[in-house]
């Protein structure tokens, strides 16, 4: 293992501009001395015209991999978002000016806003910009009401959620641990936060403190404990430092004539937000104090472009850790000191750059999971087009992740598509976990400059067929998934939720400028399932951080309680369990956050069960995975 210092040196930051400035430094110089400077000027302005114009390098379609003995079966996705009542179009804004954040929205959230036991939508929307006197048609969010069926109704003006802003994403926590989910929205400007009182939401962003810089350009987002005090904590992803003025300053071109949208490499990195809750309804800004803002090594300017957040406790010692997904620039892992600090160890894991060619990638989505049966953590990460998602994978008691996205099947495939929303999930209740992508592209004239690439992207699911299986994980033919699914749409934002209490989890992807695409999981296995709700007594009352294993015959399935998933998106809380064809399960150990572990027996399975903090056994060292 090298030193960090040795790491860095291996692994450059994409920005490193100290050895830019020192490149063009001497590069002059020479000119100066042969008594050329004004041919010295010349060639620098056309080397950052063609910079400008060659925003990404042109697609090279994977091979097909032979997909082994495995037997797939039928796993039927159903577009139904017409006939559930959603009619809601993300508007963003665009006018013709082409400005970045017009490419990048929107999220979505599963939650129970009013606790009767079925899953509701939060769609986030943006909205035209304020200087566009075209146009000041009000584009709201929408809360849209489930009735444990598959069909929504609109209640975001009795709610209070109908509000206009350029929103990005969402996080969905009780922060004020009363019983009901409270919303965070992140934008392009101020940020607001939402108490849930009783059903009806209200801004509570002056109160709480959470608002952000005006100027701030906020993404992912999540609400997690990372003190362990029983107090949901908030963390904000913010991306490049961004405004209108310097956006249409550079002359951004894919054909060399017409203005396209410009690279996050044309942008100084910023800091993300940590907000410690104080308990009393307000939250402090810990972000310089906990270590969360990390710096250039070289120019010691704002490092993150932070796009993705996954909040894990990657070493399983009872402390939620910190993943974020960066733009361009180096991944980051923000390992728990348990003191309130972290140490940043992304490039020491693993996870920093590409493993392959040492290159910071243009990382989206993001989600983690136990991906194996013998505790193997997993991280995704959605890319950029001609870029393969990433499948970073480690052992618990190993500090070293390798990229397991070749050799097993994932990444390939996923190097056609720009993957922005992704996350894991058992599609078919067999108790191995797929993955699913949402893609699309940011421009839409792409296919003018580069043949492989459209704007509109097929999403696309993962099978996990097995460790012994020649091929892990089996991208999912349109014949087994169904057309409705392989329909190009520019993905965004995804999350997963069962919509139709039948034991399956049903999928959401948000889009860009369009209608979201939802899905109902008709896979016909009949594999049995048993869903989980925990409720902290003692910790969180959301049980955010807990890991519930279930031992299974030879087999322990682990989850976690994690809504912050995938891109600007939340997953539902209740916990999925597919059992393949086992006809019983005896007992659920969980852990809550802080590392107590109880055991609770089950009496059946194909239902839902809710475990409180408290009402269990205690569970001794060899009921819990190492």
């Amino acid at each position: 293992m090298p030193s960090s210092t040795e790491y860095v040196d291996e692994h450059p930051d994409v920005e490193n501009d100290a050895v830019i400035g020192s490149a063009l430094r001497g590069s002059l110089t020479l000119f100066a001395v042969l008594g050329l400077p004004v041919i010295a000027i010349v060639l620098f302005l056309k080397l950052n015209q063609e910079t400008q114009q060659s925003i990404e390098t042109e697609v090279t379609l994977p091979e097909v991999r032979e997909i082994g003995d495995a037997t797939m079966p039928s796993l039927v996705m159903t577009e139904v978002s017409q006939q559930s009542g959603i009619d809601f179009t993300h508007q963003s804004g665009r006018y013709g000016e082409r400005l970045l954040p017009e490419t990048m929205g929107s999220g979505v959230a599963v939650l129970d806003y009013n606790n009767d036991g079925n899953q509701d939508l939060l769609l986030v929307n943006s909205c035209y910009w304020p200087w566009d006197e075209r146009h000041a048609t009000p584009s709201p969010c929408q809360l849209l009401e489930g009735d444990g069926n598959f069909h929504f109704n609109d209640v975001s003006e009795q709610t209070g959620l109908d509000v206009t802003l350029y929103g990005m994403g969402v996080a969905v926590g009780d922060y004020d641990n009363d019983g009901d989910s409270d919303v965070f929205l992140s934008a392009v400007g101020t940020n607001r936060m939402y108490r849930n009182d009783n059903g009806v939401f209200r801004d509570v962003t002056v109160e709480t403190g959470v608002g952000g810089a005006e100027d701030a350009w906020s993404t992912s987002c999540g609400f997690f404990d990372y003190n362990n005090d029983g107090l949901l904590d908030l963390f904000v992803c913010n991306y490049v430092s961004w405004s209108k003025e310097n956006d249409l300053s550079q002359d951004f071109t894919l054909d060399g004539e017409t203005r396209a949208y410009g690279p996050p490499r044309a942008f100084a990195g910023s800091f993300s937000y940590l907000y410690k809750n104080r308990g009393d309804g307000s939250f402090e800004d810990v972000s310089a104090s906990a270590g969360i803002q990390m710096r250039n090594d070289d120019t010691n300017v704002p490092l993150g472009k932070a796009m993705g957040l996954a909040p894990v406790d990657v070493n399983r010692d009872g402390w939620m850790d910190i993943l974020v997904a960066n733009d361009t620039v180096r991944n980051f892992l923000f390992e728990n000191n348990k003191d309130g600090t972290f140490s940043e160890i992304g490039r020491l894991s693993g996870i920093a750059f590409d493993r392959s060619t040492g290159n910071a990638r243009g990382a989206m989505g993001i989600d983690t999971a136990a991906f194996r049966d013998d505790g193997t953590l997993a991280i995704g990460i959605g890319n950029f087009a001609n870029e393969a998602s990433a499948l970073y994978m480690a052992r618990p008691e190993r500090s070293q992740f390798i990229d397991a996205a070749m050799y097993t099947g994932f990444g390939p495939p996923t190097r056609k598509g720009l993957t922005f929303g992704l996350f894991f999930f058992d599609v078919d209740l067999d108790g191995r976990l797929d993955v699913l992508g949402a893609n699309g592209h940011l421009e839409e004239e792409i296919a003018k400059t580069q043949a492989t690439q459209r704007y509109e992207q097929s999403p696309q699911l993962f099978w996990n067929a097995g460790r012994e299986a020649k091929t892990e994980l089996v991208l999912v033919e349109e014949s087994n998934v169904g057309e409705a699914f392989y329909q190009p749409i520019v993905g965004r934002g995804a999350a997963f939720a069962d919509f139709d209490s039948d034991g399956d989890e049903d999928v959401v992807i948000a889009t860009s400028h369009s209608r979201p695409a939802v899905f109902r999981n008709d896979q016909q296995t009949q594999h049995h399932f048993l869903r989980v709700k925990l409720e902290g007594t003692q910790c969180n009352r959301d049980a955010i951080g807990a890991i519930a294993e279930l031992s299974l015959e030879n087999r322990t399935l682990t989850r976690t309680v994690m809504p912050t998933r995938s891109y600007l998106s939340q997953c539902e809380k209740t916990l999925t369990f597919g059992l393949g064809a086992s006809p019983a399960v005896d007992s659920i150990v969980v852990t809550w956050p802080g590392g107590v572990s109880e055991r609770f027996d089950v009496n059946a399975i194909d239902q839902t069960i809710t475990l409180i903090q408290g009402t269990g056994t205690d569970a001794t060292a060899d009921d819990v995975e190492p």
